[in-house]
């Protein structure tokens, strides 16, 4: 009976019966050798053991086998998201190994860093697609709801070569349910705590409030799916008596509509319609000398994205995969001090993109991929009737070129070799190459070893706020003005990984990293100039940088129902110009889990997160304290159709002192919450 438990999380609650690799998954912490398990939709008899190969698509822009492919991908699955109740993209991404996660400066939101590489230079991708960027240069990871995600692909290291622009530091590729054949509606209603920092300053008010509905159907011809998610956060402070909120009160909603058509075995049609909101109210204190006056900022987003596409089998002798996207990401920002109007901020993005690419059959063991891309982004913003972008309106488009090959030419070794030109209409041409490989060393007694070796060149355009943006603090006694004249930065990235699986027993991963960073663009502080006591600054190509480590991760089956993973990653990221070590990048990151499935109906998760202490300026004469957090959730069967979760996080109530300028502990304390998962399906 032990078996069933394995029916507990899924979408139809069909859990992967092969429990090891059910578990590796769901750790969110899966290696390019790790394998996918077959899903069965008979939720009640003892499903049979199917292990699959995962198919991954970010690291060489097609299907191939993860245990196949020559660039290492890490993947976050469902089932993971569903063990730590993820509400966000942020959420979502907190157990991946050697990920860091940190607040947006002077916003409430998350961005990203991989291998020591700032949010500027990771792409984030739905389905392949860019997503625009909500502060004009970084995505906030907490503005996307991922109620529609069947998993996210992250790939390490310079990815330029396939993806162009932003690409130099990794990508992250989110991608969404496929709808499957028949009638199915699921949901999830939740509702969530922080004790006595709850903004009502009620230990047992509910402070937290999410819903979210998914309606799918398909038969042969046609798929449809309608979600929405909504999360609603009253905010939380640590004396809720007092003005200020440490935690912003916030609604998101999320509501997509997808729609496809299988024309015939060789033609397919798609398009998704998707829409974001958030209204967010953040409560502070601002020192005007000598006094602190009441702030309070009310920013209004919304984002619409519409994508479509179309995929043709040209009678077995190529494939075409096209698709585009056009995107709006309005804002508008009001702040007041003492209940007088200080800013009133409008900013309006616009984001085009198309994608193309030519799949030829695969010839003499080699795969020929051509493609090209089309990026357009229109930026406009005010501040106070006052436009913040020299010129007012700017733009600018590029035009990419790519061709790639995956061969494997010689017994046990794969490769991927691409090359990509870029043409942009400000900065001319350039050009970025990878090469990647793995070779299979040892294959015997069910233990297959992988060793994986990368070079990749990376390159990021500077953004239109770093160009064109003026960013008028004078009543802080500061201004930043943009640098039209700023050149791209660029990089060289090493990646060196060994792979070891044995079969359902345990999976280890190693990888060494290099990332050598050329013309990082960064605020100048060296040729500031001072104007009636006002600092002016400008943004720079004045500094050289590296990134270097070790990632580890490791997954062990000690019984068919109980699991562990653990992650280790050592980061060491430097300022090669001053020869000081990069702000907000800590050395260590450690991540530990255990999936144990109780008995037939009650499934237990731990995950445990690790950070050392981080350098806070750029001097390295102030740090943030080490820190580390425990979450723990317990899901309970009730019967096929519904399940209830409930869970804790940050148990021990790890947080920062907020009267500190370099503290960088987490946010939000212990927060406690519970809820009731249903699928129903025909």
């Amino acid at each position: 009976m032990r078996s069933n438990i394995v029916n507990m999380l899924s979408p139809q609650f069909s859990f992967k019966p092969n429990f090891l690799f059910a578990s590796l998954l769901a750790a969110g912490l899966i290696s390019p050798s790790a394998y996918a398990i077959e899903q069965t939709t008979d939720t009640t008899a003892k499903a049979p053991l199917h292990v699959l190969d995962t198919i991954v698509v970010t690291g060489t822009r097609s299907e191939k086998k993860l245990i196949d492919s020559p660039i290492r991908t890490e993947i976050i699955s469902e089932d993971e998201l569903k063990r730590t109740n993820a509400i966000t993209l942020k959420d979502a991404l907190e157990n991946i190994p050697g990920i860091l996660l940190r607040e947006i400066h002077g916003k409430s939101g998350y961005e990203i860093s991989l291998q020591g590489l700032s949010s500027d230079q990771v792409l984030i991708l739905i389905d392949g697609l860019p997503l625009a960027a909500s502060t004009s240069s970084t995505v906030d990871l907490d503005q996307y709801l991922i109620g529609g995600i069947e998993h996210i692909e992250v790939v390490k290291g310079a990815a330029s070569a396939q993806y162009g622009s932003s690409a130099m530091g990794g990508v992250i590729n989110i991608i969404t349910k496929k709808v499957q054949d028949g009638v199915s509606i699921s949901g999830q209603i939740d509702i969530g705590s922080y004790g006595k920092q709850n903004a009502d300053g009620k230990n047992t008010s509910i402070n937290n409030h999410h819903q979210k509905i998914s309606i799918e159907a398909a038969n042969a011809n046609l798929k449809g799916r309608i979600i929405a998610d909504q999360f609603t956060n009253d905010g939380f402070a640590v004396e809720p008596d007092a003005y200020p909120r440490q935690g912003d009160e916030q609604k998101r909603q999320q509501y997509a509509v997808y729609g496809a058509w299988q024309a015939s075995d060789q033609v397919m049609l798609w398009a998704d319609f998707n829409e974001y909101k958030e209204k967010d109210h953040q409560r502070s204190l601002n020192f005007v000398p000598p006094f602190y006056l009441k702030q309070h900022k009310i920013e209004d987003i919304e984002r619409q994205r519409f994508s479509a596409g179309s995929q043709f089998d040209l009678m077995n002798t190529a494939k075409v995969d096209l698709k585009a996207v056009h995107e709006t990401y309005d804002s508008t920002s009001t702040q007041t001090l003492d209940g007088y109007l200080s800013a009133l901020r409008n900013s309006k993005q616009e984001n085009n993109h198309f994608s193309s690419q030519l799949t030829f059959p695969k010839w003499h063991k080699q795969n020929w991929h051509l493609g090209y891309d089309w990026h357009e982004e229109k930026l406009e913003q005010s501040n106070n009737g006052k436009f913040e972008m020299q010129g007012g309106s700017v733009k600018r488009d590029r035009h990419e070129f790519y061709i790639q090959n995956d061969f494997n030419l010689v017994a046990n070794l794969d490769a991927v070799i691409g090359w990509r030109f870029q043409n942009d209409d400000d900065f001319g041409d350039h050009n970025a190459f990878k090469l990647s490989t793995k070779y299979r060393f040892y294959e015997q007694n069910d233990l297959l070893a992988d060793l994986r070796l990368s070079y990749g060149q990376g390159y990021r355009v500077p953004n239109l706020k770093e160009r064109f943006y003026s960013f008028d603090h004078s009543h802080l006694g500061y201004i930043v003005i943009g640098n039209p004249n700023l050149k791209p930065e660029s990089s060289d990235s090493y990646q060196l990984g060994l792979s070891l699986v044995q079969n359902e027993r345990w999976n280890a991963d190693f990888n060494l990293f290099w990332n050598d960073v050329k013309d990082l663009i960064q605020t100048d502080y060296d040729n500031a100039t001072t104007l009636n006591g006002i600092t002016q600054y400008s943004y720079n190509n004045v500094a050289k940088a590296e990134t270097k480590g070790f990632e580890s991760s490791v997954k062990w089956n000690l019984t068919p129902y109980f699991s562990l993973n653990g992650a280790y990653t050592y980061t060491e990221a430097k300022d090669k110009t001053t020869n000081t070590l990069l702000t907000r990048r800590p050395k260590h990151i450690a991540r530990l889990g255990a999936d144990y499935a109780l008995n037939d109906q009650v499934d237990l998760t731990f995950r445990t997160r690790y950070q050392s202490d981080e350098y806070g300026d750029s001097a390295n004469q102030h740090s943030s304290p080490s820190w580390i957090t425990f979450d723990s959730q317990v899901d309970y069967r009730i019967n096929k159709y519904i399940s209830a979760f409930a869970g804790i996080d940050n148990i021990f109530n790890e947080q920062r002192d907020f009267s500190a300028a370099f503290d960088y502990r987490p946010i939000s304390g212990r927060y406690t919450y519970m809820g009731l998962r249903f699928n129903w399906m025909k």
